[in-house]
């Protein structure tokens, strides 16, 4: 039994004459709220300049592609861009001096007791000769 396969995945269907459902939908609603703009202001000569605009905006979503990808794309990424959070790497963060050398001091010497486990010889000699061992079964290296 053969199936038929899609061929063309990447271009979307025209449902409204030489429109897709996505263009229709921008330019339909850039149309409505054109409409709203000059029902609000009650006057065409207040109303062309944001009614311009809005079509413009509605047709460039419609229609106009950055790279091939459509402009909603771009807006969207942009938006992303200027709202999410952006961590500079390369500049340093300035470091607070601490303002009494004592308290300094004693901090860094609780640091030091907090951090450094106390090790027996015994433990200490068992470590190196499990490394030394390591170390020497890997010594050949056709063995890696």
């Amino acid at each position: 039994m053969r199936f038929q396969v899609p061929q063309f995945i990447e271009v979307e269907d025209k449902i409204f004459g030489p429109l897709t459902l996505k263009q229709f939908i921008y330019l339909a609603g850039g149309g409505g709220l054109s409409f709203m703009v000059y029902v609000f202001l009650n006057s065409i000569t207040l109303a062309i300049v944001p009614i311009i605009l809005i079509m413009a905006v509605s047709a460039a979503f419609a229609f106009y592609k950055v790279n091939n990808k459509p402009f909603v794309h771009v807006v969207e990424s942009a938006f992303k861009y200027y709202l999410g959070g952006k961590l500079y790497i390369w500049r340093k963060a300035e470091k607070q001096s601490p303002q009494n050398t004592a308290t300094a001091v004693k901090d860094a010497e609780n640091y030091a007791s907090v951090m450094v486990p106390k090790i027996s010889d015994s433990k200490l000699k068992d470590l190196t000769w499990s490394l030394d061992i390591k170390e020497s079964m890997y010594s050949n290296k056709n063995q890696k």
